[in-house]
């Protein structure tokens, strides 16, 4: 069958590539949309792509194919449930920051093959044989593409929609509320990584609204488009409420990319460091710096995984129960944590501490802190585009095992290591909830790959772009729902 897939322009094969297209280098896009909104005409896709919108999908594909094969548009089918005049507009406001225009010919009752105006502004990518995207700079590279993402179209034996990358821009890598159009290039970056990782179309939905209510309606109105819903860079603690909503009311498998890929990931480096340095998940003592959508899912899988020592710390100190200023969600994770009721700043939490995890800001441990940790003390700053520390002044300072975020230092402890094939692990095997069994299964999978005689203090976890890593996950997890349920072996794969 003819189908649209959702292709990279820009091929990752190597870290540098990595930084340029992902993290660190796509904040610099950010930023200058953040200034001028305008620039995002030339430093995405946004020119040439439209939304085909309908009440049926196979119609919403069908134009797609037509405007891609006849204009060259990088039209995306979306299907939206029956609604309301007012949710219906609300939905085509919501969804603009990714797209020229909204296409809704067949809710007008026009045929799909109708040839009424459709923006055509495909930037030609055509360089010398020996280009080397490397040599670019970010903003450069986005700019001399048009964004890293377009359409094809496709026969393919087997269609799976694509997986919804949705975002409000309230958090957007470490730049913070920025705006859903200036956290387009990193919605873009995240669709290249899944289809060049994990073979799993994503489309960036960028929505132009932050209130909790509106996100959560629209994505259950076009939730018959998508395979999956990845929450990406949503504020905490509305993250919090959004996915568990989505969660419970949507038939899609929903995942927060920045909770749960962050947990997994730093589970499973965590997991081979503790191999390195001899010691037990359930003995030591884990200090973690942010107290956010991240930081708390990883202390919570982390607990999940047999840690019982664990103290949290946020711009305000160490994070205990009754805290004034607590939200709610503060105060049910400082209910598992902190059980010596610590009060003071990351200088105190750290004393004696094995495990460092950051996941806050750049440059907020101090050397001096690392001098008071445990003997083989392990540093995971993972805070991007600048970590909490350094590595050199971490190892100076005694860090025994080193990792960040970051493609460019070792042990990059990164959500590209998880979400292309978990995807593709819980879309093969029909998953609808994505368990805490099934994140650390998938976080012992990724540890595993490193084998006995690789691992080393500057190799604790695969390269991101090793491709069998996504494919292991998909097997790990199919394997796992497998010997949940013997309902399961009879479904065909």
């Amino acid at each position: 069958m003819k189908a649209i897939e959702i292709i990279p322009k820009v091929k990752v094969k190597n870290k540098k590539i990595l930084s340029l297209v992902y993290t660190p280098g796509v904040s610099q896009s950010c930023l200058k949309i953040k200034d001028n909104l305008e620039k995002v005409f030339e430093l995405t896709n946004r020119s040439n792509s439209v939304a085909v919108l309908s009440y049926n999908y196979e119609d919403s594909l069908k134009r797609a194919i037509f405007l891609k094969e006849t204009r060259t548009t990088d039209a995306y089918p979306l299907v939206i449930k029956q609604c309301p005049k007012e949710d219906l507009d609300m939905v085509k406001d919501a969804i603009m920051p990714n797209f020229m225009g909204v296409d809704t010919t067949l809710i007008e009752g026009m045929e799909y093959n109708n040839t009424e105006f459709i923006p055509t502004c495909s930037k030609g990518c055509i360089f010398p044989d020996n280009f080397k995207l490397e040599e670019l700079e970010p903003v450069e590279l986005r700019s001399a593409f048009g964004g890293v993402i377009e359409t094809k179209v496709s026969d393919l034996i087997e269609y799976r929609k694509p997986v919804a990358i949705i975002t409000d821009g309230s958090a957007i890598l470490g730049l913070g509320n920025i705006g859903p159009t200036a956290g387009l290039p990193v919605m873009e970056g995240k669709a290249v990584l899944f289809k060049d990782l994990g073979d799993v179309d994503a489309m960036p939905l960028c929505l132009n609204t932050q209130d909790p209510d509106k996100i959560k309606k629209i994505c259950l109105l076009l939730e018959d488009s998508f395979s999956g819903i990845n929450l990406e860079d949503i504020k905490a603690p509305e993250c919090f409420e959004i996915e568990n909503y989505l969660i419970q009311n949507s038939k899609l498998p929903v995942f927060h990319d920045d909770q749960h890929g962050a947990a997994i990931a730093t589970l499973a480096g965590l997991y081979n460091a503790l191999k390195l340095t001899g010691k037990g998940l359930d003995k030591i003592k884990i200090v973690i710096s942010g107290a956010g959508a991240a930081g708390q899912a990883i202390a919570r899988l982390l607990l999940k995984a047999g840690a019982k020592n664990i103290i949290m710390t946020d711009i305000f100190g160490i994070v205990y129960e009754g805290r004034q200023g607590n939200n709610q969600s503060l105060e049910n994770i400082a209910k598992l944590t902190n059980k010596l009721n610590l009060r003071g700043g990351l200088d105190i939490a750290i004393k004696d501490a094995d495990v460092f995890i950051g996941v806050s800001a750049g440059n907020v441990l101090r050397p001096e802190m690392i001098e008071t940790m445990k003997s083989d003390p392990v540093i995971f700053a993972l805070a991007n585009p600048i970590p909490e520390i350094m590595p050199d002044l971490a190892k100076k300072a005694g860090a025994k095992i080193y990792a960040s975020g970051r493609p460019d230092f070792d042990n990059q402890i990164n959500n590209s290591l998880v979400f292309p094939g978990l995807f593709d692990g819980v879309i093969n095997a029909g998953i609808k909830k994505i368990t805490d069994s099934i994140k650390i299964e998938v976080a012992k999978a990724i540890s595993n790959m490193v084998t006995k005689d690789e691992l080393d203090y500057n190799y604790i976890i695969p390269d991101p772009l090793d491709k069998t890593v996504a494919k292991n996950i998909s097997a790990c997890i199919i394997d796992h729902v497998r010997n949940l349920t013997t309902e399961f072996n009879k479904r065909p794969l």
